[in-house]
């Protein structure tokens, strides 16, 4: 998968704001970290802040579900992953799964591209740029021998990496027949010649939602159980997520 501007502007615009400018956690001293961290970084909306395992580190959320992990005073701050080495797991990656926990039966499938296998029963939505290579990765090498499965392709193309991404998608959008378009092109290789010109609005309401859903990076899988699995994941593992309740 690869990591988006998105997601590095977060760390990048906190370290240079902080040139400006106890064990038991309760909701008010959470309250007293959440004062002081809006303090310093008044442009970042906290979300929430809870005690982390780690005596006197608190967990910060904010807005665009991103986690930072910072002290009672926002007097320092850190952007990784806190790891229990006794359990052996990522705090913060379970913390990020049930942040990203999507309700899959409200996502907006009128401005998908539907593809059914099968008898469709299994579920999964792919937000996708078509010049993303580990997009096509997973088009050609991961979703192929997948069936009984319903797939909904979000076209979210990602014009800081890729500036043509756009001008596709819309490509795409505009084509009589867009999931044979998608296809011949995404696994094919078949170059796009259609025309962009049709109403592509529903290309815009796609990246308002996936701002929301959190969705910095392409690819970006979400289950039928609103389980959000970032990049081009191997065929085994979504089989499984396919599978999981």
């Amino acid at each position: 998968m690869k990591t988006t501007v998105k997601a590095l502007a977060l760390a990048a615009s906190m370290l240079l704001s902080l040139s400006a400018c106890n064990a038991n956690a309760t909701p008010s001293s959470n309250e007293q970290v959440k004062k002081a961290f809006s303090s310093r970084f008044p442009t970042r909306e906290v979300l929430s802040v809870s005690e982390t395992p780690v005596k006197g580190v608190y967990e910060v959320v904010v807005k665009g579900k991103q986690i930072v992990y910072t002290d009672a005073e926002a007097k320092y701050l850190f952007v990784g992953d806190l790891i229990d080495t006794e359990a052996k797991s990522s705090l913060t990656e379970k913390k990020m799964a049930e942040l990203n926990r999507v309700n899959f039966n409200k996502l907006p499938f009128q401005y998908a591209i539907k593809e059914v296998r099968g008898n469709g029963a299994r579920k999964l939505a792919v937000f996708t740029d078509p010049d993303c290579p580990y997009c096509k990765q997973l088009e050609r090498e991961s979703l192929p021998d997948i069936t009984n499965v319903t797939i909904y392709t979000f076209l979210y193309p990602l014009a800081q990496l890729h500036p043509d991404a756009p001008h596709k998608a819309r490509q795409i959008w505009c084509s009589k027949d867009r999931l044979a378009t998608w296809t011949a092109f995404m696994r094919d290789g078949k170059e796009l010649t259609g025309t962009d010109k049709c109403d592509t609005s529903a290309l815009d309401k796609i990246e308002a939602m996936g701002d929301e859903l959190g969705i910095t990076g392409t690819p970006g899988l979400i289950f039928g159980n609103g389980r959000l699995v970032p990049g081009a994941i191997a065929k085994d593992d979504i089989e499984k997520l396919l599978d999981a309740k």
